[in-house]
């Protein structure tokens, strides 16, 4: 599974990254946890508020930090 957050460095991308860290490790799922600060690549998905969470190339949150509980489901459905 690739997993990229989107956003430029703020509070919110830096706590969507954390939690999504330990959304990985509480599932144990197989995945591949990037973060994406480039504005142009951040662009290509068409997401204009961050931060943002792509799972396997689809955007499945954007502009909000969802809990780490609501990101485990999202990896396991």
């Amino acid at each position: 599974m690739d997993i990229k957050v989107l956003g430029t460095g703020c509070a919110k991308c830096k706590s969507l990254e954390k939690a999504t860290q330990e959304a990985v490790a509480k599932t144990g799922v197989n995945a591949t946890v990037t973060k994406v600060e480039d504005i142009v690549e951040i662009m290509n998905y068409n997401v204009m508020t961050t931060p943002a969470l792509v799972i396997d190339g689809k955007v499945v949150v954007k502009g909000k930090v969802p809990s780490v509980d609501e990101i485990a489901k999202l990896l396991t459905k």
